[in-house]
């Protein structure tokens, strides 16, 4: 059984012959600069961001993610600012992420602003194959300890407090984190991402933002993400969210203060995968201090 389900992860994460994708989010909307550093500094604030994610519960070896960042505009200028760090673990893998990312900002109008970023990003990458079921083991697979892979990205990010349209590659290099007799069995490819959303203001106390996030990597499936979120009295969020083909998601967030933010999100997968485990939750922590006399008039959606 355990070799079973090494095996269905292994298919399901690309460990062996196809490209492995960056760490996926239900709430990404709420942690875009992981995927985007044209994001830097965008909110006005100085944003700190926590989130664990725990998916495919009861599955031996399924992925767990760990993620934090702060980013910040700075000086009141157009230049942003944000570091961030990823911890990742999937079965016998374990990989540290770090970036820096920087954004510059040009006004298109009033209320409409164009950013630009770029991101520098350090990975560590350990593999310990004690974590494998040593019956089924290859002996060619050995240990790997803290890899050290670097990489570049950029992105772009049309906004304004109702509306955004993101593009942007994280990673510009395809590195291999792992070769066996010459052939890359665990490498990293480049991901394109496109995202966009929009807030209604359907009454003088709800809100509702529909919002799509589109990833590309070449030899995986094309991953769209479509969800839905109302926004009441400017502190309580309800929504769900669709993975095209993958999951089907929910997600509540509260407003606990005028700087910060909680979140949680719940999948439950749509493929043969459901079979093997009971579903994936997330959980995020977001708090802000702004200059305004540390005061949010509008609380931003995204």
């Amino acid at each position: 059984m355990r070799t079973k389900i090494f095996l269905i992860l292994l298919m399901s994460t690309a460990f062996t012959g196809f490209a492995q994708q960056d760490a996926q989010y239900t709430q990404y909307m709420y942690n875009t600069i992981n995927i985007n550093p044209a994001y830097a500094g965008s909110r006005g604030a100085m944003s700190i961001f926590a989130m664990h994610r725990t998916q495919w519960v009861g599955l031996d070896g399924a992925p767990v993610t760990n993620a934090a960042s702060i980013n910040t505009p700075l000086n009141n200028n157009n230049l942003g600012l944000g570091i961030s760090f990823i911890n990742d673990r999937i079965g016998p893998t374990n990989e540290n992420t770090i970036s820096a990312d920087f954004s510059y900002t040009i006004p298109m109008s009033e209320s409409l602003k164009l950013s630009f970023g770029i991101k520098g990003t350090a990975n560590l990458f350990n593999l310990d194959v004690s974590k494998l079921n040593p019956v089924d083991l290859d002996p060619s697979i050995q240990n790997v300890e803290n890899k050290f892979s670097p990489n570049i990205g950029a992105g772009l990010y049309l906004h304004s407090d109702k509306a955004y349209v993101g593009f942007s590659i994280p990673n510009f290099i395809e590195s291999n984190r792992y070769d066996a007799n010459e052939i890359a069995i665990f490498k990293e490819k480049i991901n394109y991402y496109l995202i966009g959303g929009y807030v209604f203001d359907i009454n003088s106390t709800l809100k509702f933002k529909p919002a799509v996030l589109s990833k590309m990597v070449i030899g995986a499936p094309l991953q769209v993400d479509l969800s839905g979120n109302f926004m009441f009295n400017d502190k309580f969020v309800v929504g769900v969210a669709y993975r095209w083909s993958a999951a089907l998601s929910a997600m509540v967030g509260f407003q606990v203060s005028d700087g910060m933010y909680i979140g949680y999100g719940y999948d439950r997968e749509t493929t043969r995968l459901s079979n093997y485990n009971s579903g994936s939750h997330e959980i995020f922590l977001r708090y802000e201090i702004f200059k305004n006399n540390g005061k949010i008039i509008t609380p931003r959606f995204f």
